[in-house]
C-alpha cells in the first residue's frame, strides 16, 4: 500500500514519530551497507585467536623483552590481515551452505551484502600484502609458517574440510602455527612440551566445536558434510584423547621447568588449574555449548576464574625458573 508524505499527519501521529522511523530506517541501511558488510566479513570478533602468538614468549618468560614483543606484535597483526583474508574466501565457497544453516545466513556473503567477487579480491590483497610483509619487515621463518597457514588453510577451504580426520587436523593447525608464529618472529627456541600442549590443546578445542555442532544443529548437519560422518562418541574420543594428552604433556613441562620462587614451586602448582579449566571446558563441550570457544571462556565466571588462578601460578613459575 503507498502512503501519502501527510498520512502520518492526518492519522494524528507527530512528526518526532516520523522522524524516528526514518533514523531506524537510516540505521537498518547502515547495517546492510556495503563497507560495513566488508568489515563484518573480516571478522574482527575472532582476532583474539591471534593473540596466540604470543604464547612462546610467555613461555618463555621473555614477554617484557621488547626485542621478543615487538616481533611477536607484527606476527599478531600479520595474522589477523591473513587470517581476515581466509575467512572471505571461506565464506565465498560456502555460500550455499552458509545460506541453509539458521545463523550463518546472516554473514555478509551469505546474504548477499558483499558480492563474492569482491570478497576474493580483497582476500588475494590481503594474502599478497600479510606474506610480503613477513618476507621484508620480519624474520624469514615467519614468511614460511604464515605462508604455511595459508596454504593448509586454503586447501581446508577448497576440499580437506570434507576430508574426515584432516579437517580436524587442518583447523588445529591453524592454532598450532599462531604459537609457532610468535616464538619464530622473536628467534625463540621452542620446547617440545610447549609444541605438545599447543598441538592437542587446539585438537581438543576444535572437536569440542565439531561436538557442540553436531549437538546442536541436528538436521542442519548437511551444513557441514562431515558432521554427517562423525558420530557423537567419536568426537568425543577425540577431544577426550586431545585433552589426556595435554594435560599429561603440560604436567611433564612444569615439573621439568620447577619454577621455583622463594621455596614456592609455581610450575608445578600450575597444573591444578590448568587440569580444572579443561576439565570446566570440557563440561561445556558436553553440552553442546562450545561452538564459539572465544564467546563460551568470555562468558563463563568459573572458566575465568580458573584462568586467573592458573595466570597468578604460572608467571612466577616462568619468571622465577
Amino acid at each position: 500500500m503507498t502512503v501519502r508524505p501527510d498520512a502520518g499527519d492526518q492519522a494524528g501521529h507527530p512528526a518526532a514519530l516520523l522522524a524516528e522511523s526514518s533514523a531506524v530506517t537510516r540505521a537498518a541501511g547502515f547495517r546492510g551497507s556495503l563497507a560495513w558488510g566488508l568489515v563484518r566479513a573480516l571478522r574482527p570478533s575472532q582476532w583474539v585467536k591471534n593473540l596466540l602468538v604470543f604464547a612462546a614468549p610467555l613461555a618463555a618468560g621473555a614477554l617484557t623483552d621488547p626485542d621478543v614483543v615487538v616481533p611477536a606484535a607484527v606476527a599478531f597483526v600479520l595474522f589477523c590481515v591473513a587470517s581476515s583474508g581466509v575467512y572471505l574466501v571461506n565464506d565465498s565457497i560456502d555460500v550455499e551452505d552458509d545460506r541453509r544453516h539458521p545463523r550463518k545466513r546472516f554473514r555478509p556473503i551469505a546474504s548477499g551484502v558483499v558480492p563474492r567477487w569482491l570478497a576474493v579480491a580483497l582476500a588475494v590483497l590481503l594474502f599478497a600484502v600479510a606474506l610480503s610483509a613477513a618476507a621484508v619487515f620480519t624474520r624469514p621463518e615467519l614468511a614460511w609458517v604464515l605462508g604455511s597457514y595459508v596454504v593448509l588453510q586454503l586447501a581446508y577451504c577448497v576440499a580437506l574440510k570434507n576430508q574426515l580426520v584432516l579437517d580436524l587436523a587442518v583447523v588445529a593447525s591453524g592454532f598450532l602455527l599462531r604459537g609457532v608464529a610468535g616464538g619464530v618472529a622473536a628467534g625463540l627456541l621452542l620446547s617440545q612440551w610447549f609444541l605438545l600442549v599447543a598441538a592437542f590443546g587446539s585438537l581438543f578445542m576444535v572437536a569440542g566445536k565439531r561436538y557442540s555442532e553436531l549437538v546442536l544443529v541436528g538436521q542442519a548437519a548437511e551444513t557441514r558434510r562431515t558432521l554427517q560422518e562423525y558420530s557423537a562418541s567419536y568426537l568425543r574420543f577425540v577431544w577426550s584423547l586431545s585433552a589426556g594428552v595435554a594435560c599429561t604433556a603440560y604436567s611433564l613441562w612444569a615439573f621439568e621447568m620447577g619454577g621455583v620462587r622463594e621455596g614456592v614451586p609455581w610450575s608445578t602448582l600450575s597444573i591444578a588449574p590448568f587440569v580444572l579449566a579443561i576439565l570446566r571446558y570440557a563440561v561445556d563441550v558436553d553440552k553442546g555449548s562450545a561452538g564459539a570457544p572465544e564467546e563460551l571462556v568470555l562468558r563463563d565466571p568459573v572458566l575465568l576464574s580458573l584462568g586467573v588462578v592458573w595466570a597468578a601460578t604460572f608467571l612466577p613459575g616462568v619468571f622465577g625458573a
